[in-house]
């Protein structure tokens, strides 16, 4: 298997296991879709998208409707997607992607988690091309092969494709993102979720100790409201 099927094995559980973050990161993801795009799924591939991983982590329809609602709103405000690069103790890059209202708290915010964890935050450019930028479908399984899947979704972008327990999943470039959404919905394949991640071109391995460093700063900034996510460069276990 591929860096992909290892680092989705390694996060899984470990990120996004509290509920209520899940739906706080949905509705700005909703907001900003319909911003983008209107609020008509059918017109808007980035608000059906966004509506498939609210059913994913059993988001009430209710709640995904008044989202869409209010972001249609003309007094309902945007929020802005800015990323902080930086490192954490024991030279453990670190990316954060965030969503945010208002600039200002989230700097001061992100800056005072790095300051008070040993870290430091860096500039523009400083640790993203560490990371590969790629984008992601989980699908239903059901009647496909992954290995023949993988095979007629190449010249989509398709880099690597592994069945888990829950589906398939699909890894591309982030650019890939429209080209297999649409040829996956042209062949009717339920999507069951989808999404961006950075995985780390290297991993660098440190001791249990120095990964309880790590993991305060990592806890800090997952806890933030305004953080959408949050990569690494630190080796993790699979266990």
């Amino acid at each position: 298997m591929g860096r992909a099927f290892e680092f989705r094995k390694a996060r899984k559980m470990k990120r996004w296991s509290a509920m209520s973050k899940a739906f706080t990161r949905i509705g700005k993801d909703i907001v900003m879709a319909v911003k983008e795009g209107g609020p008509d799924p059918d017109a808007n591939s980035r608000l059906r998208a966004v509506i498939q991983n609210a059913k994913s982590v059993n988001m009430p329809k209710v709640n995904v409707e008044r989202a869409i609602k209010k972001a249609s709103e003309k007094g309902q405000g945007d929020y802005k997607e800015v990323i902080f690069e930086g490192y954490a103790p024991h030279g453990i890059a670190i990316l954060v992607e965030t969503a945010t209202d208002n600039n200002t708290r989230t700097v001061a915010n992100v800056r005072s988690y790095f300051s008070k964890c040993d870290g430091s935050l860096g500039t523009s450019g400083s640790v993203v091309f560490m990371f590969d930028h790629t984008c992601n479908f989980r699908i239903n399984a059901e009647g496909l092969d992954p290995e023949e899947l993988e095979l007629e979704f190449i010249d989509f972008g398709a880099e690597e494709v592994f069945a888990d327990d829950d589906g398939i999943l699909i890894y591309a470039p982030f650019e890939s993102f429209g080209a297999i959404q649409a040829e996956l919905e042209s062949r009717d394949i339920e999507i069951l979720s989808s999404g961006f991640e950075r995985i780390p071109q290297v991993t660098k391995a440190v001791s249990a100790e120095e990964a309880q460093d790590i993991e305060k700063l990592l806890e800090k900034l997952e806890e933030d409201d305004d953080v959408q996510d949050v990569y690494h460069t630190m080796e993790e276990t699979t266990e």
